[in-house]
């Protein structure tokens, strides 16, 4: 597995934002669970503890107006793009203020404004809104780039391959992100995928480049090249990122024992966490003391915290909203 060259263009303030923006999206998710729990959230969540790396890393290469299409995991795609806490954790709870009315809930969250084109339930789903996204850019002339993230159960849809193919025919400038986690739901990839699963971008004559999805370094250097290739009018990439979600498949996936081990989890979370790895890397590197990212976890704590108890005090939309948006 390569991770890219030594991460020497990454200076001390961008570690620490890239550590921040890492550390907002996993006390965001542990309340989701805490509100699952506590019987106050509808429907269900796919948390992406764990994951954080591949989001941030991404995302911190775009620009404001630069698009991302988002999956049923999608929480950390959309704080990574730079969602606000409040309307999230009120789109969670069904209340007029989140980000769709209430009416989108936990995998249907979108954010326009910042060129988030919404999260999608559906595996491989938003493969072709990302790819028309880049067409969109590429005949406007806007030099923005598009992000489709997916997991490794989405290679086994026949979209992704189509809008690939476009893709590459016509240099578009999207990115495909393949957030490799190793499940497909309860089900191990190797039992789901045949073959290399970076044969399938290269099959299209689209570049693939290998990531160590733990390492927001290693991942954010990758964007930046494939980013850059894209404003240069070079066409797609495809990142292949391998990471691992800590939780279940969704916060009702409690035992997991029947599709992978205890000792399996607990050896991705001693030894390859996101937040730990970055924290060695951030004060080794002399970007933070310790002290300082003891006290950046104080205050998102403290800004989380403040979100959901304003979610929780939001009041619910007004009857006649059901209608409201409603094109078919």
């Amino acid at each position: 597995m390569s991770s890219g060259p030594a991460p020497t263009g990454v200076d001390g303030e961008l570690a620490v934002d890239l550590y921040r923006r890492m550390l907002r999206i996993r006390h965001f998710e542990e309340q989701v669970n805490e509100l699952y729990r506590g019987g106050k959230m509808p429907g269900l969540a796919h948390l992406y503890i764990g994951e954080e790396a591949v989001a941030v890393g991404v995302c911190a290469a775009l620009n404001h107006d630069d698009y991302i299409t988002s999956t049923h995991r999608g929480h950390g795609h959309c704080l990574a793009k730079g969602a606000e806490l409040n309307p999230m954790f009120a789109e969670l709870l069904g209340k007029e203020a989140g980000y769709c009315h209430g009416k989108g809930g936990s995998m249907h969250i979108a954010d326009t404004k910042r060129g988030n084109l919404g999260a999608n339930a559906i595996v491989a789903g938003s493969a072709g809104i990302a790819t028309g996204a880049a067409l969109s850019a590429k005949k406007r002339e806007s030099g923005q780039v598009a992000v489709c993230f997916f997991g490794d159960g989405a290679l086994g849809q026949g979209v992704l391959y189509e809008v690939m193919n476009m893709a590459s025919l016509w240099r578009l400038p999207v990115i495909y992100v393949c957030e490799e986690n190793q499940y497909n739901e309860y089900t191990h990839f190797s039992e789901a995928i045949a073959g290399e699963i970076d044969a399938r971008a290269k099959a299209f004559g689209i570049p693939v480049e290998e990531v160590d999805g733990q390492d927001v370094q290693a991942v954010y250097l990758a964007a930046t090249r494939a980013v850059a290739r894209a404003r240069a009018r070079e066409g797609p990439t495809f990142l292949n990122c391998h990471t691992y979600r800590f939780h279940g498949h969704h916060v009702g996936d409690i035992d997991r024992s029947y599709y992978r081990s205890k000792e399996e989890e607990d050896r991705w979370r001693d030894t390859r966490d996101p937040l730990k790895l970055a924290a060695v890397w951030v004060t080794s590197s002399g970007h933070a003391p310790p002290s300082r990212l003891d006290q950046i976890d104080e205050e998102v704590q403290s800004e989380v915290r403040a979100a959901v108890e304003f979610a929780l005090n939001a009041p619910y939309p007004e009857l006649s909203e059901v209608t409201e948006h409603v094109y078919a």
